[in-house]
This record gives structure tokens, C-alpha cells and sequence, in this order.
């Protein structure tokens, strides 16, 4: 089965969609649940009829870690089955290692190579961070470009949205101005 689902949050809609191996995909919180919606067409899933079967588990738990991670909590993803089926050796690795950065936590792309058993794949470590089908989950918003600059960021809103969830995490990294951690794309 693949479908999906959108859901509110202190932060706004999220999305989630999966197949019966785990979740395969993550849209980052939307101001309203139609742009949210939107995010998930080119996934070819189909919106989730909860007349017609419960919802997985691990949707549920998932669904659960982001509303809590949504008002702040500290919250670990690395129970959540994800199906990275049809993703090469080198970016599951890569997106691996990244889950075991804790919330708040940042390293460099150079540095998540480096940890993966890529050491000299920096270039290519931030190119399968930009293809990551699972943001937030698996946290690509917390590696960052050496020599102190964010680096780039796929999802909608780019760099301020990274900003913006480096800033909800309190990360060192974060700008320290409560204005610019509201979520307003």
C-alpha cells in the first residue's frame, strides 16, 4: 500500500506517505493543509481513507514524534521504520549516519562523509542530502558547509526554513533571534 497522509502541527501541515516496509516520505510543515497536500502529488500515493483500514503503527508513532518535535520536544526518529528501497548503498549510508545526529547537533557535510566511510564524498554527501525523500527524519537540515555557512537546503523554503529548524532545535548553529524561528513560508 502506498499512501499518505497530512497532518497539523504546532508548526503547521506535515505530511507523511509509506508503503507496508516503512515510511518513504516526509513534506515539511505548510501553512495550510491544501499547500501541504500539494507537496504530495509527485509522489504518486494516494490520501489516506481512514474508512477504509486503520492507519499503520508506525504511522501513528510517526505522526506522534513529529507533533511532539513540533512543540519543542526532543524527540528521536530512529525507532521509525523508513523504506529506502530503490535509494543506492551510498545515499542510505549517508542518510544512516545523519539519524544518529541528536537533535540540536550539527556536523559538516565533509564530516558526515567522513563518519558514513565516505571521507573524500563532501560534494556528494551534500547531493544525496538535496534528494533525501525524508526531511526532518532524517535530519539533512542539521549538516551544515564548513568554514561556519549553513550550506544549501532542497526543501520548500530553502535555507531559511534550515535556519528556522536549527533554531527550533536550539542548535548552536541557529540564529538567536526568536523572530526568525516562526514558521511562516
Amino acid at each position: 500500500m502506498a499512501a499518505h497522509i497530512v497532518f497539523d502541527t504546532a508548526l503547521g501541515f506535515f505530511a507523511l506517505s509509506w508503503s507496508d516496509a516503512g515510511l518513504t516520505r516526509v513534506a515539511l510543515a505548510q501553512p495550510t493543509h491544501p499547500q501541504a497536500e500539494h507537496q504530495t502529488a509527485r509522489w504518486g500515493t494516494t490520501s489516506f481513507d481512514p474508512d477504509s483500514a486503520p492507519l499503520p503503527e508506525f504511522v501513528v508513532d510517526a505522526m506522534s514524534r513529529i507533533r511532539l518535535y513540533a512543540t519543542g520536544a526532543d524527540v528521536d526518529f530512529t525507532p521509525l521504520p523508513l523504506d529506502l528501497s530503490g535509494i543506492d548503498g551510498f545515499r542510505r549510508a549517508i542518510y544512516r549516519t545523519a539519524l544518529k545526529l541528536r537533535q540540536g547537533e550539527t556536523t559538516t557535510y565533509g564530516g558526515l562523509a567522513e563518519q558514513a566511510g565516505f571521507p573524500t564524498m563532501a560534494r556528494e554527501t551534500g547531493q544525496a542530502l538535496g534528494r533525501n525523500p525524508l526531511p526532518l527524519v532524517v535530519p539533512c537540515h542539521r549538516i551544515v558547509a564548513a568554514g561556519g555557512k549553513l550550506g544549501g537546503f532542497s526543501a520548500p523554503g530553502g535555507v531559511v526554513t534550515k535556519q528556522r529548524l536549527l533554531a527550533h532545535e536550539h542548535a548552536a548553529f541557529a540564529p538567536a533571534s526568536p523572530a526568525q524561528t516562526a514558521f511562516d513560508f
